[in-house]
């Protein structure tokens, strides 16, 4: 096995001080396992994290990125969970197993990899073997990749806290990376599904499965959500604009309806109108991700439906620029990076 690898790395905070260099491949400890990374999905948050740090604890040099697709190739000796050649994909919060997440109402915890802990953008990790779950046997690397945060967030939203069923109706006012998962999974648990998005998007979301698609420039375009849903409002919405979008969700919340607020494109400062939200009894999710074992669930839903990724564009590991570029412009799906070691275990 070669003794050095490739690894992009942070010296300071911002675009200017991103570097590919050379280094050295980490060995593992007993309980750690040495994944050579073949795939790794950009989120939003990792250009907000390379850009402004978004007042993360970063230890310089930082590596980004959080979602890995890889094969393991070493691990130590007290290792239970993986062996050689085992196909596998990161998880997002580590520190979160299961049941409600780590913190308390001082300091909610935001321990996620490509922030708190050392990011993924390299041809090798290592990491304690619970960091990692077995990928999809249905997927290749780079649809596997994308799993690890936006798969995880739209299926612990929608799935495990939403609670989505069979003729429900939910609203997607997105066709990011999040969303698009989000509509496969409500359309897999037998929902109704209306996205809101560019004009220019609505024929590849419906063939994805969109019952409606309503474009998000219209001036009427909660106007004819209303009309769609005979103004009984969704069930079900995934926000992940933030900001003040989240009074128009609270708007077309059905009497009993849940929102999922989960991004933050339009600011972390949410504003809702106090009368509706009590008199229609909206709940309001906040959604961070999910635990491993909701990733253990999303895996084995994804194997079982046959749900496929939404892959805008992969892009080659030196081409991270491009990328984190294409990710400002606004992706139909998801960005992934394709981490080739020409087979070099």
């Amino acid at each position: 096995m070669r003794k050095q690898m490739r690894r992009w790395e942070l010296n300071a905070i911002g675009r200017e001080n991103l570097e590919l260099k050379y280094v050295d491949i980490p060995v593992p400890d007993p309980r750690q396992v040495l994944v050579q990374v073949e795939a790794v999905a950009l989120n939003y948050r990792d250009k907000m994290v390379i850009e402004s740090g978004r007042g993360l604890p970063l230890k310089f040099p930082f590596t980004p990125g959080s979602d890995l697709a890889g094969k393991v190739v070493g691990h130590g000796d007290a290792v239970t969970l993986f062996n050689n050649g085992d196909r596998v994909i990161s998880t997002f919060t580590p520190d979160w197993k299961d049941g409600l997440r780590p913190g308390d109402a001082r300091t909610p915890a935001y321990r996620t990899l490509g922030g708190y802990y050392p990011g993924v953008l390299a041809e090798y990790v290592v990491m304690p073997e619970d960091w990692l779950v077995k990928a999809p046997t249905t997927l290749e690397p780079t649809q596997a990749a994308t799993l690890s945060c936006a798969g995880l967030t739209a299926w612990f939203a929608l799935v495990e806290r939403a609670g989505v069923k069979a003729g429900d109706t939910v609203l997607i006012p997105s066709t990011g990376g999040v969303a698009l998962f989000g509509l496969q999974i409500a359309k897999a648990h037998g929902a109704r599904v209306i996205v809101s998005g560019r004009a220019s998007n609505a024929t590849r979301a419906k063939a994805l499965g969109a019952d409606y698609y309503v474009d998000r420039n219209r001036e009427d375009w909660m106007d004819v959500i209303y009309q769609i849903t005979g103004n009984r409002g969704a069930d079900h919405i995934l926000d992940v604009i933030g900001g003040e979008h989240l009074a128009k969700s609270v708007q077309l919340a059905a009497v009993g309806g849940h929102i999922c607020q989960i991004g933050a494109l339009d600011g972390f400062d949410i504003t809702a109108p106090a009368m509706p939200l009590m008199l229609k009894d909206v709940t309001i999710h906040g959604i961070g991700t999910g635990s491993r074992q909701a990733l253990l669930n999303l895996v084995r839903a994804v194997e079982q439906t046959g749900i496929k990724p939404v892959i805008d564009s992969v892009y080659a590991f030196s081409d991270l620029e491009n990328a984190l570029d294409h990710l400002e412009r606004g992706p139909f799906g998801k960005l992934v990076i394709e981490i080739n070691n020409n087979g070099r275990a």
